[in-house]
């Protein structure tokens, strides 16, 4: 006989074989550190490690994946939002300088499809794995009469910790810095607000295959984001290079140059010149069909430039050539300048940051 809580449109039994099979997935992000396994009321992670740390340093970062879940339901593929779900979490936690330790995860759901859910922790499973975070807990909650049976949310957050001496940042950077990007997988997880706005235009379906985007528009759209932690951590801790790094900057909501100028110093400027890079179809179609140059859309999209380094000058070349060994593709973009000029039209500081100055300039190659 079904329970009252049933009748009301919570399935617990449901949940459970969520938990089930999901359990594999999250097992394998596992190391020594983490005790108790999966199930507990909270993830318990060893940090003995820390009292080597002269002044240890946690990091704590927490993001969704914004309305790309959308799409996701909307051609019923569930096994990359989690990947997504990670990037914007745990390369927040990189820009400092610091080494993810542990991730958490939140669903909501109208209704618990056992498989749905444990496709969506597997998505967060495989990049975690990537990037060496373990999952350490979780929630997966009901809310039928709040979502609808197909509808569902995510949203996590994650630990890592760092050395005070090794901490990245604005007071690090000086006159003559290079401005290295760090090139994107395309939309990764901002932006799809417009991008739907966009599509409801045209009245195109996620389903329908197009020339112009080189394959099924949903499929597409769901391109996963490309992670920056491991290479970023294995160029900061490079004898040779590592020191020459002296602040990143995640593209995430805000677009290039107001993420940018949250980890400038106050009285620098820089200079983005837009002809060193062309971004990737997806960007220039969708722009197309949304009726905006490129340039209207550099608050909203990351453009191809998924994460910034600001490096010295010495060392850009072989900053450059690391991170190509790692498979992420990286060119300059501009220099860091302290002198006086007049800063119209440049993006200063943005979400409380009081930073530096940024603009981009010129035409998209």
């Amino acid at each position: 006989m079904p329970s009252k809580y049933a009748e009301a449109g919570v399935d617990t039994a449901a949940g459970d074989l969520a938990v089930e099979l999901m359990k594999s997935a999250v097992s394998n992000t596992h190391g020594p550190e983490v005790l108790g396994g999966v199930g507990g009321f909270a993830g318990l992670f060893d940090v003995s490690f820390l009292k080597a740390f002269t002044k240890p340093l946690l990091a704590t970062s927490t993001d969704g994946v914004g309305t790309k879940v959308a799409i996701a339901q909307a051609i019923d593929k569930h096994d990359t939002i989690g990947f997504d779900l990670v990037g914007m979490v745990v390369d927040d936690i990189v820009v400092v300088g610091a080494k993810p330790l542990f991730m958490t995860d939140y669903i909501a759901c109208g209704k618990v499809v056992p498989t749905r859910i444990a496709d969506i922790v597997a998505g967060i499973a495989r990049a975690c794995a990537e990037t060496g975070t373990a999952i350490v807990g979780g929630e997966t909650a009901e809310h039928p009469g709040l979502l609808g049976p197909d509808d569902y949310d995510v949203a996590g957050a994650a630990v890592g910790a760092v050395e005070s001496d090794a901490l990245l940042g604005s007071h690090l950077v000086a006159d003559g810095d290079v401005v290295v990007a760090l090139g994107s997988s395309g939309l990764h997880s901002n932006g799809y607000s417009l991008v739907r706005h966009i599509l409801a235009g045209r009245d195109l379906s996620y389903t329908e295959q197009s020339g112009e985007l080189g394959g099924i528009v949903g499929e597409v759209l769901l391109e996963p984001t490309r992670l920056y932690t491991t290479p970023l951590l294995r160029l900061i801790s490079d004898p040779h290079l590592g020191t020459s790094v002296h602040s990143l900057s995640h593209v995430t909501g805000g677009g290039i140059a107001a993420n940018l100028a949250r980890v400038l110093p106050v009285g620098s400027w820089v200079e983005i010149a837009r002809g060193t890079w062309s971004p990737q179809p997806v960007f220039q179609v969708l722009a197309e069909w949304g009726g905006m140059s490129l340039e209207e859309t550099e608050g909203t999209w990351n453009l191809g430039i998924g994460m910034i380094a600001v490096v010295a000058a010495q060392s850009v070349d072989g900053v450059i050539a690391k991170l190509a060994t790692d498979g992420i593709p990286a060119w300059t973009v501009g220099t860091i300048s302290t002198g006086t000029r007049d800063l119209t039209g440049f993006e200063q500081g943005a979400k409380g940051v009081n930073g530096g100055a940024v603009r981009l300039t010129g035409s998209y190659r």
